[in-house]
């Protein structure tokens, strides 16, 4: 009896030392939804000028999916109605260009990135962490920055691409993109 009582304080202490290592270890960082996509395209695609084009598409789908996440963020916590508004904005418009974006990416098999970046993530959670006015001013800011990158990308691609699809589809977001920056730049102005 007294052989199974030690033998149980043996499992017992085993079990909880290795509960307590493994809760212990750190998180393994995720993997960039970027990068995998376009380690994918790489292995799968031969040509320099399509892989070029996977790239674009690439980088234009983490700058549509960015802008749905932050404005969905935005839509919950900006304190400013013009703001609610704008974010509202962004995600209808990004989601119909990211809908496009994979129609063109499906019809020439291109893979992209399914979820937001690290990069991306990275701002999301330090814009999470703000509220208020500070929140309002934060976003803004992000906003202008990223749209005037945005604008930069896609015109990029609409010069740049050797798929006429995706020069066309660059083409069209370019405008909406630069209404966004144009947009954002004069909520800055109003919440100073």
């Amino acid at each position: 009896m007294k052989k199974i009582i030690n033998f149980s304080k043996v499992v017992l202490g085993a079990g909880m030392l290795l509960f307590t290592m493994n809760s212990c270890k750190q998180e393994p960082k995720r993997e960039d939804p970027v990068e995998a996509a376009e380690e994918i395209n790489d292995e799968k695609i031969e040509n320099n000028e399509v892989k070029d084009d996977a790239s674009f598409l690439t980088e234009a789908t983490e700058i549509n999916i960015k802008e749905i996440e932050i404005g969905k963020l935005a839509k919950q916590k900006a304190a400013s109605t013009d703001i609610k508004k704008y974010a509202q904005m962004l995600i209808d418009d990004h989601t119909k260009a990211l809908e496009e974006l994979k129609a063109v990416a499906n019809e020439n098999t291109i893979t992209l990135p399914a979820a937001i970046s690290n990069e991306g993530k990275e701002d999301y959670d330090k814009l999470n962490e703000k509220s208020g006015v500070e929140f309002d001013k934060e976003f803004i800011d992000m906003m202008v920055d990223g749209h005037e990158k945005a604008v930069d990308k896609m015109t990029e691609i609409s010069q740049k691409a050797t798929n006429e699809d995706f020069k066309l589809w660059a083409s069209r977001q370019t405008s909406t993109f630069l209404t966004h920056f144009e947009q954002a730049k004069k909520l800055k102005e109003k919440i100073k």
